[in-house]
């Protein structure tokens, strides 16, 4: 990743139906084919963790679709915060 202007990196706290579901692996799918790198975990109250680092309207794609997710996810509400930028190499599942 690179600290260039139209790059950034978002926090986002996915809740609703989000684990058990494939979230993680299919937001991993979606962010790498938008070119993003991060991560995403589940956390222990069931909501689902998505650090996402890349350019500025990637970022916006996949924030529209974690509102979504896969098909057997039912998202409730999706909560994202700029945070400062992060060296990732890659997508992973934490």
């Amino acid at each position: 990743m690179t600290d260039a202007p139209d790059h950034a990196c978002l926090r986002c706290i996915v809740s609703g139906t989000v684990q058990g579901v494939f979230f993680r692996v299919s937001t991993r799918d979606e962010a790498r084919r938008l070119g993003i790198a991060g991560h995403a975990k589940n956390l222990a109250n069931g909501s689902v963790e998505v650090i996402a680092c890349g350019k500025v309207a990637a970022l916006n794609e996949l924030r529209d679709w974690l509102h979504t997710g896969p098909e057997l996810a039912r998202v409730r509400t999706v909560h994202c915060e700029p945070v400062a930028m992060k060296q990732f190499t890659d997508f992973q599942i934490l």
